[in-house]
């Protein structure tokens, strides 16, 4: 036998409060909603009647109670029945020319979120299609009745009356509602008054009149500062049609963090949504704030957020490209103020940059990237050079970048964010162009050898030098190259590393795993890293010319160790052991020469 289900209102009421909505405050606005949306679908019949809500708080009814009126449509006894007390119905609705696209529109439960603050809902309302004044008085228990007027409604319409659960009294006074009023309601196209007084404006902010642009913009300004809490650095207007949304991006003048969603201020057919939808922009798009008004984006059940479908996500990238678009005019029509953007929002124009080329094209012109010879674009670098190189990591640039800047040897870090995407991007805007990780034996081929001379003088200490390092699977080779300053570069190149790794590998591995890495690591067998040694520099030479092996056996390890530190190459435990030997073979040595003075 079939049966209907039982509803326990107490229950329901409890999951609104506790699952679907944030706060009680949203019961002004649904009030609010359901009075406007009586209100225009009486206009279409009657475009003279009353477009207004008027709201009378506990101070001014005196008795406790709140009521809420309106001038709309109304509702005869058979609507009440079937409206106010079926949830989950909306055809009746529809027929009275009032559905909505909203999701609480269509299940009706708007009315309920009235019992998130009274225990006790009266309605009183007279239909304009004709009949008498209607009570219905609802209680969150689920009990309800419906009984005529006392009094007729001298005109048609509805007045909700509110008396306060015990304990939920803040939440109906005249201050409260008065700013929830505001918060929610002031851009509504009728008047929403409080005790007889407007207190909304009627208007977005991007559809009020200005006697002159200045004039826009200073009005703008203000209402970013009052809303945001920043003075824009620009903004942007917006505009997606098939969204029916219209609005304002509002540039940060300040950096800000790329990790955390931007919140933006939402209006849905002018009702405000929430201050704080996220996902509403690209992720690039961290440096801007948006209020905007939609009338077709749909919103999730509690109707403080919007719900992620087909049409936000093509309304995500249309405003994405509108901020987008902005970008390329300012890089056009003033160069300078795009220079002061980028210096602060970098890393959202870069990551921009991934997958637009004309964004692309901004970056190469115009964001300095670090190079060895100092900031400069990356148009600019290749007009200096023909390849791009660029360094993993900032660590390798740091080790290189003086080198490299001496011999002329163009070089970009490739350590910040996207950077090395974008670099391997530039062949997008011109196939001609090369673009290439650095491999460091390139730059050791722009370092001088010794003439044959000096090198014959050299030939034991090198052998002596090859002798101390062998151990450590690291090479010699004696160079001339500038800064003088830089004694010794430890030159670790991209198989010489990979080799390393596989045999600290198979170093770790059990056995049958050491014989799979060891095939694998045969073909890297034979790389290994050198210490560069730049005859250049007087603490090198001093080494090179001491008559002492010993000696210059630790002052061969204590540049080894200076080498690997200045390039903040990771030390093994070997290094680390070679490092307190020298140290401490040095510090003998001189307090032994000391001693005999």
């Amino acid at each position: 036998m079939e049966r209907a289900f039982q509803v326990d209102l107490r229950g329901v009421v409890d999951l609104l409060s506790h699952h679907l909505y944030t706060s009680p405050q949203v019961y002004l606005r649904e009030l609010l909603q359901n009075a406007v949306d009586a209100i225009t679908a009486r206009r279409q019949s009657d475009p003279d009647a009353p477009a207004v809500v008027a709201i009378d708080p506990p101070e001014t009814t005196g008795d406790g109670t709140l009521r809420v009126r309106d001038g709309g449509i109304g509702l005869s006894e058979p609507e009440v029945h079937e409206l106010l007390a079926t949830i989950g119905r909306s055809s009746k609705r529809d027929e009275l020319g009032m559905a909505r696209h909203e999701f609480l529109g269509q299940f009706g439960i708007g009315l309920l979120s009235c019992f998130l603050v009274a225990d006790e809902v009266r309605v009183l309302t007279r239909s304009a299609r004709g009949g008498p004044t209607v009570e219905w008085t609802g209680r969150s228990d689920g009990r309800y009745r419906v009984t005529p007027a006392a009094h007729e409604r001298p005109e048609p319409g509805t007045t909700v009356t509110l008396r306060p659960r015990p304990g939920m009294e803040q939440w109906l006074t005249g201050a409260m509602v008065a700013d929830l009023a505001v918060r929610y309601a002031d851009a509504l196209p009728v008047e929403i008054s409080i005790g007889g007084r407007r207190v909304n404006s009627g208007a977005l902010p991007w559809q009020h009149r200005h006697p002159s642009p200045a004039a826009r913009a200073a009005a703008l300004r203000e209402y970013a500062e009052r809303v945001f809490g920043f003075a824009p650095f620009d903004v942007i207007d917006l505009a997606v049609p098939e969204a029916g949304l219209t609005g304002l991006a509002f540039v940060l003048p300040m950096a800000a963090n790329p990790a955390a969603r931007s919140g933006h201020r939402v209006y849905l057919r002018r009702m405000l949504l929430s201050d704080s939808v996220d996902k509403l922009l690209p992720e690039w798009a961290f440096f801007v704030r948006c209020v905007v008004d939609t009338g077709e984006l749909r919103p999730t059940a509690g109707r403080e957020a919007l719900y992620e479908d087909d049409l936000l996500a093509d309304t995500r990238e249309a405003l994405g490209a509108q901020v987008r678009d902005w970008l390329v005019r300012l890089a056009v029509t003033a160069p300078d103020r795009l220079q002061r953007f980028l210096s602060v929002h970098h890393l959202g124009v870069k990551a921009l940059a991934l997958h637009d080329v004309e964004m692309l094209r901004v970056v190469d012109r115009w964001w300095p990237m670090e190079t060895a010879a100092g900031p400069m674009t990356l148009a600019e670098f290749r007009r200096r050079h023909p390849v791009v190189r660029y360094t993993a990591t900032a660590d390798e640039f740091r080790e290189l970048a003086a080198v490299a800047g001496a011999q002329n040897f163009g070089l970009v870090n490739g350590g910040y964010a996207y950077d090395i995407e974008i670099m391997r991007r530039l062949p997008l805007l011109d196939p001609a162009i090369t673009v290439r990780r650095l491999e460091p034996a390139e730059l050791t081929t722009y370092f001088e050898p010794p003439d044959p001379a000096l090198e014959a003088r050299l030939r034991p200490f090198l052998r002596l030098a090859a002798d101390t390092l062998h151990t450590l699977g690291c090479d010699v080779a004696p160079r001339s190259f500038d800064p003088p300053s830089l004694p010794a570069l430890y030159v670790l190149s991209r198989a010489a590393a990979q080799a390393e790794e596989m045999r600290s590998a198979r170093s770790a591995a059990n056995e049958l795993w050491a014989g799979v890495l060891g095939a694998v690591d045969a073909t890297g067998a034979g790389e290994r890293p050198q210490l560069i040694l730049n005859l250049r520099n007087p603490v090198v030479r001093r080494v090179a010319e001491a008559a002492d092996p010993s000696l210059a056996a630790l002052g061969v390890q204590a540049l080894y160790g200076q080498a690997l530190l200045s390039g903040h190459h990771p030390l093994r435990p070997q290094d680390s052991a070679l490092l307190n030997h020298s140290f401490l073979g040095l510090l003998e040595w001189a307090m032994a020469a000391g001693g005999t003075r």
